[in-house]
């Protein structure tokens, strides 16, 4: 990326959710094109006390990853380079990080302190290892919504609030992101680690909770994928939660994210794979009168080509017979 299009990209392009993009890129423009996490992280807790930890979390999986996928930066081992950086002058460092202090002020004007408010709803502080611990068991994911901590920060919640005689003992904590505290705040002292544990829900005698770790074909955290028994095509495969639930419609959200998530991944490898694959079924018997046979929801994935059936039109409306074709009149 030259001069010219890391100007473009500062002044036109940059897309802030938050002050993270500019400050990094002022960090890498400082020390040569090249920082460590740590000294990324360090910059952004000039402008926020927060524990370094959560910053570099921050770095790597957030404005690390877009400003990757952008192709302005590349990582390499604990270290992001600026790909630019050996083509710059000084005068053009200059140029460049006065129009991200430029950036990062305006942020700052418009949202005022509303842009740390996410991290300051805790009442009171709580250290760095048990943050870490609580974050982890629930997987970087809020309790409530499901959303990961990529996309949203978390925050470490008192259960029983503070106010009201709770403990900052782990087994009062629970993670939650910013937008779920800011609404439950100290008036509730719901507890949503159940959910999680939910997850964990397997039924003896069930062919999907248990299956043999050889027809895993792919998995998440909390969906796996193995090929169908019994496949209608060739390359048919199903995409399973690992917990235990009747069908589709009692996925909580974060199973729904992880089945997407392996759906996208499927669809992709059977085109890369096979050239003759140029549409999909994506089906879902909910119920004994839909169908449903194994009542542990599964998707199916099915891969379609040209000339596999004789009359494809209407797709998954051939489910009953004669209701495949009809008149758009």
């Amino acid at each position: 990326m030259t001069y010219d299009q890391l100007k473009t990209f500062i002044e036109k392009q940059m897309r802030m959710s938050h002050i993270y993009q500019p400050v990094m890129l002022m960090t890498l423009l400082d020390n040569g094109g090249r920082a460590s996490v740590r000294q990324i992280a360090t910059s952004i807790l000039a402008h926020d006390q927060s524990q370094i930890e959560y910053y570099e979390k921050i770095t790597k999986e957030m404005v690390g990853r877009v400003l990757r996928k952008r192709e302005v930066v590349r990582k390499e081992g604990d270290y992001f380079e600026l790909i630019a950086a050996n083509q710059l002058t000084q005068s053009q460092v200059e140029e460049l990080t006065r129009l991200c202090q430029e950036k990062l002020n305006q942020f700052i004007e418009n949202r005022g302190a509303a842009i740390w408010k996410h991290r300051t709803l805790a009442d009171g502080y709580i250290s760095g290892t048990i943050r870490y611990e609580v974050l982890k068991r629930a997987k970087f994911r809020c309790e409530l919504c499901g959303i990961s901590a990529e996309f949203k920060a978390l925050e470490v919640d008192h259960i029983l609030p503070r106010n009201r005689g709770g403990s900052d003992d782990p087994s009062n904590l629970q993670a939650l992101c910013y937008s779920c505290n800011s609404m439950k705040r100290d008036r509730d002292d719901t507890d949503f680690r159940d959910v999680a544990a939910s997850y964990k829900h397997r039924e003896s005698g069930c062919v999907f909770c248990e299956p043999p770790q050889e027809r895993i074909l792919v998995e998440n955290e909390l969906c796996f994928a193995i090929e169908d028994k019994y496949p209608v095509v060739s390359g048919h495969v199903l995409i399973i939660p690992k917990r235990h639930t009747p069908d589709y419609f009692t996925l909580v959200q974060p199973e729904l994210n992880c089945a997407n998530a392996l759906l996208a991944d499927l669809r992709l490898r059977q085109i890369e794979r096979d050239s003759t694959v140029t549409g999909f079924n994506v089906g879902i018997n909910c119920g004994e009168a839909a169908g449903q046979t194994v009542f542990h929801c599964h998707v199916h994935l099915i891969p379609r080509r040209l000339g596999d059936a004789q009359n494809p039109a209407g797709g998954v409306r051939h489910l009953m017979p004669g209701k495949g074709a009809y008149s758009s009149d």
